[in-house]
């Protein structure tokens, strides 16, 4: 950052040790991206002490690249742009500082920057859905739309980061998450819809045209019937294309996963379909052990980090390389509830998930390793503008006493129930990380601010896709 800029001040990264890029660029075969979906860098700090009573630990924050990231739609604009009385959102004529302002939001996300307006975040904020297509595709789209144009046109499909690495190289594409499969992130990256609640529609797409080599997911009927009818069950069970691991009650989810990988012929894909009464895998439970950190698990879904493991061992079947996109979906739920038990738990699956990826590709024996992989962790917004009390900081193994949505010794308060138009984080490692350093203040001058369309393109790009 130079010169007189407005918001040319130094804010440093979330872990300052971090060894930062090496020069050069290196293709990336496979691209692995983690969607922490209404994950704020508050919510990493407070699993950081839970997990290790320090902050700034989890396994991503020692990632070569570190930035911050504005995840405003279409919708969210324009509600801004009213108040301003500015015009509406036009590809070709837009003010990024309408959708994120950081004179009002500040230039790094809170702890960081502890100058950002906390009412500003609330006014308007992104969707799931356009905020997956965003990091999907590239467009800014709006509420609800599901890798559509805004505006709903016909024929508004727009190609996603896997069709097109799949089209262009011959890659094996896969979507893992703790919600249904059909739901928003995932549905972002393997269908297109202009409404996200059609489920029927978007799992009908996924299963029978774009026929992704993995897909994991909650949303099985035997325990939630809102997202998969008997129908689509009944035609995934007689799928030639897909071998089916189904959720059953009493059996081990993550060992039933591993044992399809192990006999899944080449020419099958898989998909896992798990889920309980709330439609997604159940979250596990921390307790309250000062000093000794612990959660109860209910072993019937898989975990996070064995899905991703065996979706990984499918996609790395594929010579010609993989995309993978794994979503712990439920740390929104969890911070829509202002439930902080609930969200260490969601964010631990997502912490577990990203350290048993980094292990997948640190294996020796194969011809994946950081020089051709680009894994990157973010979040598709943040919720619940849940803040830490310093002052009362919990430690290692430690919850706040928590009384429904209450938290009355003060540790920790929630600030709404919807999302927020907060900065949320980005971490990357391996090829093509480089790239993110040309994003940085293109839209923001004197930030260190991309914004979610440039994580597609650095993907584009790191990928050499055209």
């Amino acid at each position: 950052m130079s010169g007189d800029d407005e918001y040319d001040i130094q804010i440093p990264l979330p872990n300052p040790h971090h060894p930062g890029p090496k020069p050069g660029h290196q293709i990336a075969r496979h691209i692995i991206l983690f969607i922490g979906d209404g994950m704020s860098l508050e919510n990493e700090i407070a699993l950081s002490r839970y997990l290790y009573g320090k902050d700034y630990k989890l396994s991503w924050h020692s990632f070569q690249y570190q930035g911050y990231v504005s995840t405003w739609d279409v919708s969210s604009y324009n509600v801004y742009a009213r108040r301003l009385g500015a015009q509406l959102y036009d590809e070709l004529n837009f003010m990024p500082s309408i959708g994120y302002d950081p004179s009002q939001g500040g230039i790094a996300p809170y702890p960081l920057d502890t100058n950002g307006v906390l009412s500003y975040f609330l006014i308007a904020a992104t969707d799931s859905a356009s905020a997956a297509t965003a990091l999907a595709t590239g467009f800014k789209t709006d509420s609800g739309n599901i890798s559509w144009l805004r505006g709903d046109p016909v024929n508004g499909q727009l190609e996603t980061i896997a069709e097109k690495i799949r089209a262009q190289k011959g890659s094996a594409i896969g979507v893992v998450s703790t919600v249904p499969f059909n739901h928003a992130t995932p549905a972002a990256f393997v269908s297109h819809n202009t409404y996200r609640g059609n489920y029927s529609q978007i799992g009908e797409e996924i299963i029978n045209i774009t026929k992704p080599e993995v897909v994991i997911g909650g949303g099985h009927p035997n325990w939630n019937t809102a997202y998969v009818s008997s129908a689509l069950i009944d035609a995934l069970r007689a799928s030639p294309d897909y071998v089916l691991v189904e959720r059953i009650a009493g059996e081990d989810g993550g060992k039933n996963l591993f044992n399809a990988v192990k006999t899944l012929p080449r020419d099958k894909k898989l998909f896992g379909l798990f889920g309980g009464s709330g439609a997604n895998f159940e979250p596990p439970v921390p307790s309250d052990t000062p000093g000794y950190p612990s959660f109860t698990i209910n072993t019937e879904n898989p975990s996070l980090a064995e899905a991703t493991e065996a979706a990984l061992r499918v996609l790395s079947r594929d010579p010609d390389g993989f995309f993978l996109m794994v979503e712990g979906g439920d740390i929104d739920w969890a911070n829509h509830q202002n439930n902080f038990s609930y969200m260490i738990g969601a964010m631990w699956q997502l912490e577990e998930a990203v350290q048993r990826a980094i292990e997948f590709i640190e294996l020796p024996g194969d011809d994946i390793d950081w020089t051709n992989t680009l894994m990157i962790i973010t979040a598709d917004h943040a919720t619940g503008a849940m803040r830490l009390n310093d002052s009362l900081a919990l430690g290692k193994g430690d919850l706040p006493e928590q009384i429904g949505t209450s938290y009355p010794n003060g540790e920790v308060q929630y600030n709404s129930g919807n999302h927020t138009n907060e900065l949320v984080t980005i971490y990357a490692r391996g090829a093509g990380i480089n790239l993110f350093l040309e994003y940085e203040g293109t839209w923001y001058e004197g930030t260190r601010i991309i914004d979610n369309t440039q994580i597609f393109q650095v993907m584009m790009r790191s990928a050499e896709l055209e």
